[in-house]
């Protein structure tokens, strides 16, 4: 083999290597749940008779899913410095890669600007094509703007005790930008409906929050995990499964929601979150190996239980 093909091969070698690490800091298994979501309020839209329009449906996705994908990569930007306190896990700590590979890390914030202009531009596409009104367009700005400024300066809200209610205001736009893309509006049987969601929403950021207690406080984050301990964290994620739990059951009372949907299945489902609360809560995994576990299972658990609220709600649309 002559200089040539060596460098030839050596060349791909690192740009295959980077491509993957620049793949792997995007964190895409994370945009499964946002798709659940957003599927979630779609399905609930045509479940009040909106038509389901699969270019709506499409085109609708790829604005939260360029926009979704853009704070994974800011994050990690952002958290340089607090990252290397935190070991990546299966669910926090970043990605890892720019702490192994800072010189991606320019990379990272402008590939993040480029995908937040991609998102905006998507959703002034849907606006004037399928004829929306402004809200829409601004419903999804205020989106971007919240995830890009949840650890950007000068605003930081993670590290300024404000994480969590921007991680509860994600979810309603998650699930409201499939809502909004099929029924041409938000009214007030789906902001009822976020309640439960937003109570599930407490237990994700709280799981994705404990592993990360000792090197968040190390690099100024100000989470409630960091400023009340792991112990709070997994009573929270108790009383949250409660409430959600609670909200479904609660519903079903307004009559707002067509006859078919039985929010009782919903209440069953929401079980799943509302048992492993009971159980941690009773077993205190307070050290970072044990924590990290529970916290691992409430992730997933809830991925199951967005899995098994779409196919009920697919199972009432046939």
């Amino acid at each position: 083999m002559d200089k040539d093909q060596r460098e030839f091969l050596i060349y791909n070698d690192f740009t295959a290597d980077t491509l993957f690490k620049v793949i792997k800091l995007g964190r895409p298994q994370y945009l499964v749940g946002n798709f659940l979501l957003f599927t979630m309020g779609a399905l609930l839209a045509v479940l009040f008779s909106a038509d389901f329009v699969l270019s709506k449906f499409l085109l609708g996705y790829s604005v939260l899913f360029t926009a979704h994908l853009a704070v994974h990569y800011s994050n990690d930007y952002f958290d340089f410095d607090t990252d290397h306190y935190n070991a990546p896990t299966a669910i926090s700590g970043g990605s890892g890669i720019l702490v192994e590979n800072p010189e991606l890390r320019e990379f990272s914030k402008w590939f993040s600007i480029f995908l937040v202009g991609l998102s905006l531009a998507l959703t002034a596409a849907f606006t004037i094509i399928f004829n929306y009104p402004l809200s829409f367009f601004l419903f999804l700005l205020f989106g971007n703007l919240l995830a890009w400024f949840y650890t950007a300066p000068p605003v930081k809200l993670v590290y300024r005790r404000l994480g969590e209610v921007a991680n509860m205001v994600a979810v309603v736009i998650f699930l409201g930008t499939g809502y909004f893309a099929l029924m041409g509006t938000l009214d007030l049987p789906f902001f009822i409906f976020t309640v439960p969601v937003i109570f599930l929403q407490l237990i994700f950021i709280n799981s994705f929050e404990i592993p990360d207690m000792e090197g968040d406080k190390l690099g100024g984050k100000v989470t409630w995990i960091v400023s009340r301990g792991r112990g709070f964290g997994f009573k929270l994620i108790a009383v949250s499964g409660f409430l959600a739990t609670f909200s479904f059951l609660v519903i079903s009372f307004t009559n707002l929601f067509p006859s078919t949907l039985d929010f009782r299945v919903l209440a069953l489902i929401s079980l799943i979150s509302l048992s492993l609360g009971i159980v941690e809560v009773v077993k205190k995994p307070l050290d970072r190996v044990s924590a990290t576990k529970f916290a691992s299972i409430n992730v997933a658990s809830l991925f199951i239980m967005s899995i098994l609220i779409n196919c009920y709600l697919i199972y009432l649309l046939k």
